[in-house]
């Protein structure tokens, strides 16, 4: 087999690895919120089990981001974070009791925190800078298709099993990764560019204090990390409180509705992921940023505002934008603001640490207000979060040249 052959191949797996990552990396996603509401769980108590475990999966982000910029055995470090996630969501059923749930969600929450970096590290070490748009859009598009057709399946089961069923579709799919990973040829991986280095200065990567310290004072990338902390605030727990809100007001059937809600805003993303790609090629990140800000405002109005179960429809539309847009432009901006320094992916963690932050406290904040206000009130309150983010993230690209350059299409990079 030819090196060029071989290499398409690998592009091949890492492309299905993304497609069968993404029902296992958020464990059993939506779906917990409306197992534990059956169990008769209350919003905000489920709200506290979710948070407890975005807290500790945000405590190992930017480590586990340096250990992905350290490390060559990238692979291994997703294979033993999909096997901790399926046995974590195992316990769910067997550990009955908050301690059960609280533990597993904290045990899930860990091991999804290593896939983003090394993931994104594979990506780049195999596409490198110049090619990292296109490869983005192609894995966001095959890990929402994967989204789509696992929340097909775990809808089909769970509605005939209940959502112990959607746990055996995900057990699957962790399978299915774990082949992937075995096909990836590792010398398809150039590791120095990985980290956002050249062969030639790898050795020169210095992780004295001050200059990681120096990584976490960058004002760029603060504000990156702080805009997407307001952006998930609001984003986290619209989803699974739509799902409780239909459950409880509507008594449609759980695991049908959660289903439908997922794949809805999946096969938008597959759509807006590929034709984001495109627009980051020609014009830059900065557009498709500000695209899925913007988005989230009108999608949480929406659902607070619109009460029917069929909200559904533009809501989740909203979500395939927004979600499609920043996982093509997240990682893309910060490969841009930290390359040459050696820590892209522990950059890139750090960020998502301060996302994680707003993501774990949004169904705790979305909760409260379902529970003591109405689940409206708790939307308005979610579409109200990321607009502190547009204001900020407006402000800094106008007044930072590093911030400003990396939006854009600039062939320097």
């Amino acid at each position: 087999m030819s090196d060029v052959s071989s290499r398409q191949k690998s592009f091949v797996f890492l492309s299905l690895l993304c497609f069968s990552l993404a029902d296992v990396r958020d464990g059993l996603g939506p779906f917990l919120g409306v197992y534990l509401q059956g169990q008769g769980w209350m919003p905000d108590e489920i709200g506290y089990v979710m948070t407890a475990g975005g807290l500790a999966g945000l405590v190992c982000t930017t480590p586990l981001g340096a250990l992905a910029d350290h490390t060559r055995y990238k692979r291994g470090l997703i294979a033993a974070s999909v096997i901790l996630i399926v046995l974590a969501c195992g316990m769910i059923f067997s550990w009955n009791g908050a301690v059960g749930a609280t533990f597993s969600k904290v045990l899930s929450g860990v091991a999804a925190a290593a896939i983003m970096p090394a993931l994104t590290g594979i990506t780049l070490g195999m596409a490198g800078q110049q090619g990292l748009p296109a490869r983005l859009g192609s894995n966001e598009a095959w890990s929402h298709a994967g989204n789509a057709t696992t929340a097909i399946l775990g809808g089909t089961v769970g509605y005939a099993c209940g959502i112990p069923g959607v746990f055996v579709v995900m057990a699957l799919m962790g399978g299915m990764a774990l082949f992937c990973l075995w096909r990836i040829d590792p010398g398809h991986i150039d590791y120095a560019v990985a980290r956002g280095l050249s062969a030639d200065n790898v050795k020169h990567v210095s992780w004295k204090a001050e200059n990681l310290c120096r990584l976490f004072t960058d004002k760029s990338l603060l504000v990156v990390g702080m805009t997407l902390f307001f952006f998930h605030l609001g984003n986290a727990a619209l989803l699974p409180l739509l799902g409780q809100s239909a459950v409880a007001r509507f008594e449609v059937n759980a695991a049908a509705y959660t289903a439908g809600t997922v794949v809805l805003a999946q096969a938008t993303m597959i759509l807006t992921a590929l034709w984001g790609a495109r627009i980051a090629q020609k014009k830059g990140y900065g557009p498709l940023f500000y695209m899925a800000l913007l988005a989230l405002p009108v999608r949480g109005c929406i659902a607070g505002l619109w009460n029917t179960p069929w909200n559904i429809i533009p809501v989740q539309l909203l979500d395939g934008v927004g979600a499609g847009l920043l996982g093509v432009a997240t990682p893309g901006i910060v490969a841009r603001l930290l390359q040459g320094g050696g820590h892209i992916n522990m950059g890139l963690g750090f960020v998502l640490t301060i996302q994680g932050v707003g993501a774990s406290f949004s169904n705790a904040y979305g909760g409260l207000f379902a529970h003591h206000a109405s689940y409206s009130a708790a939307f308005l309150a979610l579409a109200a979060a990321p607009c502190f983010g547009v204001v900020l993230f407006t402000w800094a690209a106008r007044y930072l040249p590093g911030l400003r350059r990396a939006l854009k299409n600039d062939a320097s990079f």
